[in-house]
Order: C-alpha cells, then sequence, then structure tokens
C-alpha cells in the first residue's frame, strides 16, 4: 500500500478509540439490529458520550471543533465493521453541518448541543416517490399562512426517519418559480400531521431504519425555515459535494476489508488439492483489484485533502463518488466470484457487503447523475 499521509497521528489515535467503541459497543448485538429493522437508540447517546457525533461542531455546543477528517475516521471504521445500520454519517456528515452553515443563532443554540449529544437524531427528507434524484421535481409544499408555514406531501427512503427527532425538509414555497422555489425547513418529529411510515424493507443495510414520512397541514413557524427562503436548492448543490465525498470515502474502506477478508479466504479455501491462492487466476484477480483500489484511494484522500482546505467543488466530488461506489460494487461482485457458494450465504460477511454494497450507486445522486455533471463540465465552453 502507498503510505496514506491525509491523517496525523491525532487522527490514528481517534481511529484506534472509534474501533474500540465498535468492537465493543455496535458490532456484538448488529445481526440482532438487522433482524430488528434499526439500531438501539440508547447507542446514539453512547456515541454522543465519547464524541462521536458532529466532531467538527464548535466546543461551545460540545463538539471538538475537528476537522471533517475525524469524520472521515468514523466514515472509514464503520464501513471497516461491517456494521451499516448506523446513521451517524448523515446525522454529522450531511444534516447538522446544514444548520451550522445556515442556521440561524436561535436555531443552533436549540439543536446543535443535543445533536452532538445524542439526545437528538437528525435526518434530510428530499427524495419523494416520484422523484428519485430530481430535486427540482419535488412536490411537498410549505404555503405560508400568516407567521407559520404548512407543509404537505409525502418523501420516501429516509435515513433515519425512524429515530429521527428532528428532519430537514426540502419543500416547494413557490411552485412555480422552478429550483428558486425551493426551502428547506426544520420539522420536529412531535409536529401535529407529521407522520412516519414503515421502516422499509430493504435489499441490505438492514439494520439502518429506512422510512416514509409524511406531511398532512403540517404547521411550524417561520422561524423553523433554515436561511433563506427560496435558497434551499443552492444549499443543497454547496453541501452534495461533501456528502458525496463521504460516500467514496466509505467505498474505499468496504472494499479494502472485504478484499482482505477474500485475500485471508483464498489462502485457506483449497480447490484441485491446493489453496485457491496458489491458482493463477486468483492471483491475477487479486492484482487486479488491489492495483485499482490503491489508486483510486490515493485520489479519495486527495479529495478529502481538497474538502478540508475548502477547495473541493462538485465536479471532483462528483468523481469520488462515481469512482468509489462503481469500483466497491465491482470489488464486492468479485470476492463473491472468489469466495464461490460460500459467497452467497449470508453467514459470510461478504454477502452482506454484496447486499449493502449496491444502493451506494444510487443514493447521494446516481451514478448517472455523476456522469452526466461530469459529463456537461467536459463540454461546458
Amino acid at each position: 500500500m502507498i503510505p496514506r499521509t491525509v491523517y496525523d497521528e491525532e487522527h490514528e489515535m481517534f481511529r484506534d478509540s472509534v474501533r474500540r467503541f465498535l468492537e465493543s459497543e455496535v458490532v456484538p448485538f448488529h445481526a440482532q439490529w438487522e433482524k430488528d429493522g434499526q439500531v438501539d437508540r440508547e447507542l446514539w447517546r453512547k456515541a454522543g458520550e465519547q464524541g462521536y457525533l458532529v466532531p467538527q461542531a464548535p466546543e461551545s455546543y460540545g463538539g471538538a471543533e475537528a476537522d471533517f477528517r475525524y469524520n472521515a475516521v468514523i466514515d472509514e471504521e464503520v464501513s471497516r465493521s461491517g456494521c451499516t445500520g448506523l446513521g451517524w454519517g448523515v446525522h454529522s456528515d450531511i444534516v447538522v453541518p446544514y444548520l451550522m452553515r445556515y442556521g440561524s443563532a436561535e436555531q443552533k443554540d436549540k439543536y446543535i448541543a443535543p445533536c452532538v449529544r445524542g439526545d437528538i437524531v437528525t435526518a434530510i427528507a428530499m427524495t419523494e416517490p416520484g422523484t428519485g434524484s430530481d430535486l427540482q421535481g419535488i412536490r411537498t409544499s410549505a404555503v405560508a399562512d400568516g407567521d407559520e408555514y404548512v407543509i404537505n406531501g409525502s418523501k420516501t427512503f429516509i435515513t433515519n426517519g425512524q429515530h429521527a427527532d428532528l428532519v430537514v425538509v426540502v419543500c416547494k414555497t413557490d411552485p412555480d418559480a422552478g429550483a428558486a422555489g425551493t426551502s428547506l425547513i426544520l420539522v420536529e418529529a412531535d409536529r401535529a400531521g407529521f407522520e412516519k411510515g414503515r421502516n422499509l424493507d430493504k435489499v441490505g443495510m438492514k439494520a439502518q431504519d429506512t422510512s416514509e414520512l409524511f406531511f398532512s397541514d403540517v404547521r411550524v413557524p417561520k422561524e423553523n425555515l433554515l436561511g433563506e427562503e427560496g435558497k434551499g436548492f443552492v444549499y443543497l448543490m454547496q453541501e452534495l459535494p461533501q456528502e458525496r465525498l463521504s460516500i467514496g470515502i466509505m467505498a474505499m474502506a468496504a472494499s479494502r476489508v472485504c478484499l482482505d477478508q477474500t485475500i485471508e479466504y483464498v489462502k485457506e479455501r483449497k480447490a484441485f488439492g491446493k489453496p485457491l491462492a496458489a491458482l493463477q487466476n486468483t492471483q491475477f484477480k487479486l492484482a487486479e483489484l488491489d492495483t485499482e483500489l490503491t489508486s483510486a484511494q490515493v485520489f479519495m484522500d486527495r479529495c478529502l485533502e481538497l474538502l478540508v482546505q475548502g477547495d473541493l467543488d462538485t465536479v471532483t466530488a462528483s468523481k469520488a463518488k462515481l469512482l468509489g461506489s462503481e469500483l466497491q460494487c465491482r470489488i464486492v461482485d468479485e470476492c463473491v466470484q472468489l469466495h464461490g457458494g460460500y459467497g452467497y450465504m449470508w453467514e459470510y460477511p461478504v454477502a452482506r457487503a454484496f447486499a449493502d454494497s449496491r444502493v451506494q450507486r444510487i443514493y447521494g445522486g446516481t451514478s448517472e447523475v455523476m456522469k452526466l455533471i461530469i459529463g456537461r463540465s467536459l463540454i461546458a465552453d
């Protein structure tokens, strides 16, 4: 492996702490949480006590005021553990940063500290049943009525949907203004008319609660508007690079652990009187996968450096997301093949990795959307 230089000694010490926490508080229980369809809610508070939620939050709100590399360490260790039920990435990498960047002083004072402690779990409600990646086509409306907004509509595929205490809802405040009519509004889970639908039964990531959300004449004060009215689409575009890089970072870590496990498997598994690792085809496949992964990791680390410097642009982040998610699916698929029939058995980590990895090419913007963003940049005048 090419030595990674993106992290300092402090980051690696933090990594050891996160790894020990996952091994003691998450790994032994994750199989049961997969059956339950969600993790134990108390885990969020335990993580908050250790500083694993929103480490970049200001010290005045109980955070460590750390750079995003600490978030990346958590993302990597969660992926390496195979514990895909944790929704910390959505909470720490995506939702709370919206609050920190666009929230009013009152919103920050009210919500950020509880988010850091794990007392409040957050979600972001973008996707609707008929829109998918088309954020400009959302139909959930927020109509001004005096000092309140009245929200109507539905969302689906919402990570942390069951546990969420606070949801950033992408709404249309002016349906005739296109993207300029989109706003972000904070909705507390106890608001009248706000209902959480069923916990969706997914192919993978079975311990991660993923829900439908319904809004029927939900009234919230105008103080719940996040940032400025009509700027929601702009805010989404500004924050999506960080989300997409997070997906790429997790893809690298998940790919590495899957490949490492497969290397150990083929050393032990015998076929035709000798270990699978002795077969030339096995060695060729492993060489290809390791070469691709090593190359991609260097690019991903550079993207992380750019993000910390404030220089990661949308196109480069799209490349990171496209490269990471596509490579992860390819590596995991090849690892299943090298396991043979055992690779299709749920008790083997590679089978779970196969089921968990597929959604990486869909959420956070599909691979096709990433290609569109990159392609348009190449032919732009």
